[in-house]
């Protein structure tokens, strides 16, 4: 049997501070050595060779300069191997001989489309967010991923579909009475995606700086069974705030006949008369009184 050999861990690489030169003196400089040694060669103050190697000394010196703009970085590297991140502002330079490539430190948005998914019921749901992000380690965007723009969309994609089967879309008998819902729960399911999206955003240097639902809609399939649903609940609700409503007006109704000895009524009487005052107060239509112009009891 062969011995299984176990590889030492990756080592992740991590942005690095890199000190650059001012780059106004060496322009200057540039400027100085090109421009007197064109004067000499054509003056003829000093040897040809030497006039030339003051233009290519200048020459050789411009490469170095780069300018920076504010939250904006550039990763060097001597050869193939990293050297550092510079953050400053404004014109530097550094080695001519380094390669540098340089990469935005800005926050970004990233608006996701309608992602149809099953919520934790299994109901087919369409749910898109908006995501802002930046970049913070340079050495982690640039050498740890291959594209870091195509890798944060992909992964914001996948984290708005896991995120969604965790949640149910709306309350229901089936869930408890404190249970977070994508509909109702806004705040906490911002947080939840906004952690999920860093956990699986942290190895490419990347951060949200925050993350929130843009969209959220039943699929169109099972959108107008939903709305019938809820308004089959709303209706529910409603005719139950209304029936305890009738049952208060015609229990101080009865109280204050009685108490005031307007009218005495046996028990078959004030069952008729709940019956009617419920009838004309819990009615979603205007009902038509009936005048009686015998007696009580004809």
């Amino acid at each position: 049997m062969h011995e299984q050999t176990l590889q030492p861990p990756r080592s992740v690489r991590k942005e690095r501070p890199y000190r650059s030169v001012s780059g106004y003196g060496i322009a200057v400089a540039v400027f100085l050595l090109v421009a007197l040694g064109v004067w000499a060669m054509v003056q003829r103050l000093m040897p040809l060779p030497m006039s030339i190697l003051l233009i290519v000394v200048g020459v050789a010196l411009l490469p170095g300069l780069y300018m920076l703009q504010p939250n904006e970085g550039i990763i060097l590297t001597l050869f193939g191997q990293y050297k550092g991140t510079d953050r400053s502002e404004g014109l530097r330079w550094t080695n001519p001989l380094q390669a540098g490539q340089k990469i935005s430190l800005r926050a970004r948005n990233l608006n996701t489309p309608p992602l149809k998914v099953n919520d934790k019921r299994g109901n087919p749901v369409e749910i898109g967010a908006a995501v802002v992000w930046q970049v913070y380690d340079t050495a982690q965007a640039v050498f740890e991923i291959d594209d870091y723009n195509k890798f944060v969309a992909i992964q914001a994609e996948a984290a708005i579909r896991h995120l969604a089967t965790q949640y149910a879309y709306d309350s229901g008998d089936d869930l408890q009475s404190d249970e977070v819902t994508l509909r109702a729960g806004l705040d906490v399911v911002a947080d939840a995606l906004k952690a999920e999206l860093n956990q699986r955003f942290a190895s490419a240097g990347v951060e949200v700086l925050d993350a929130k639902l843009t969209h959220l809609a039943y699929a169109p399939e099972i959108a107008q069974v939903m709305l019938r649903r809820q308004q089959a609940v709303a209706i529910v609700s409603a005719r139950h705030q209304i029936v305890a409503g009738a049952v208060g007006m015609v229990e101080a109704a009865l109280k204050g006949l009685s108490e005031r000895n307007l009218v005495v009524l046996d028990d078959e009487r004030k069952a008729s008369m709940v019956s009617n005052l419920l009838v004309v107060l819990c009615s979603d239509r205007e009902t038509q009184p009936v005048v009686n112009t015998g007696t009580l009891y004809t």
